[in-house]
């Protein structure tokens, strides 16, 4: 085929974008709100950054005497500075590769019950707390941990002050991030199980695989990659710890900041002390920075060893 008449092909393949949009009206009036959403505090608010490096005065906004690098040296030279980056990371790291599993493996084992009313019921129980507000779970927590009048203390006959006891908290907020949001997790990998084609598994019982090996040969290797595209969306937000969560149950407990604040809620704090946006927008930026390096990095090394799993 000569360049000319490929490029004849081309051209006719190309969509016009005014038929697209009238053909899927419905669709892309169904997307407006998110795309709205998305255009007014992700791309409206960019120019803002410039606070950063400002010394914010409310008056004249972001025309404030520019300082440089110096909101940026106020925290990396601050005692929490490393703190709460590695908080951040080791919560973070744990939710996702705990959650992850934890959000596979109840997929595998939903896609293999085959009582329909037991379905039923065990993903709306799954699905319930993800509705929880943290605030709620917060004060369950408190009745379950409390000192004096605590379910577990009483139960074990113990006065355990869990709330003034830090080497407790990453398996307590371990635990509480695995129940509140798996069940939610595991509908994403429940529908890429359903979209296996059946015929995989007819061929591979009639060749004498058991169900286990069916589980690994076919389920697993053609859930990679949504596995790997979940992650990677999980990556670029591995600098943002889950605020709700933290704030809620940690609150002002200075006891178990060294090990519980996160960026997040040291930005907060931050801001709620000092009343200068400049700083937390600094901290801010240093977070959305990181965890953009982070993400195309990762997506990198996917694309080198698994291109299906990549997101671009």
């Amino acid at each position: 085929m000569s360049k000319a008449s490929a490029l004849v092909d081309v051209s006719k393949k190309r969509v016009n974008p005014f038929k697209e949009l009238w053909t899927n009206k419905f669709l892309y009036l169904l997307a407006l709100p998110a795309v709205v959403y998305t255009f007014i505090f992700s791309y409206l608010t960019l120019p803002y950054i410039v606070i950063a490096f400002e010394k914010f005065n409310y008056k004249t906004g972001v025309f404030s005497p520019f300082v440089g690098l110096k909101n940026f040296e106020y925290f990396f030279k601050s005692s929490w500075a490393w703190t709460v980056t590695r908080n951040t990371l080791v919560i973070n790291i744990l939710f996702l590769i705990v959650g992850t599993v934890c959000s596979v493996v109840l997929a595998i084992v939903l896609n293999e019950v085959k009582a329909k009313k037991f379905l039923k019921v065990s993903q709306s129980m799954m699905l319930f707390p993800y509705f929880i507000s943290w605030v709620i779970v917060s004060y369950m927590l408190q009745g379950i941990l409390g000192t004096e009048t605590g379910l577990l203390n009483n139960l074990m006959g113990t006065r355990i002050n869990y709330y003034s006891t830090p080497g407790y908290w990453y398996p307590i907020l371990l635990i509480l991030n695995i129940w509140k949001n798996t069940g939610y997790n595991t509908i994403v990998y429940l529908a890429a199980i359903t979209g296996i084609d059946e015929g995989l598994y007819e061929a591979a019982y009639i060749d004498g695989a058991t169900r286990f090996k069916r589980i690994i040969y076919i389920t697993i290797p053609l859930l990679a990659p949504t596995i790997c595209i979940m992650t990677l969306m999980s990556v670029g937000r591995i600098f943002y710890g889950d605020f709700g969560m933290l704030y809620a149950i940690i609150r002002d407990n200075s006891s178990l900041m060294p090990i519980a604040e996160v960026i997040d809620t040291y930005v907060y704090r931050t801001f709620k002390n000092t009343g200068d946006p400049s700083l937390s927008m600094a901290i801010g930026l240093y977070q959305s920075i990181v965890g953009f390096i982070l993400v195309f990095t990762a997506n990198w090394i996917v694309r080198r060893k698994f291109p299906d799993g990549a997101l671009f």
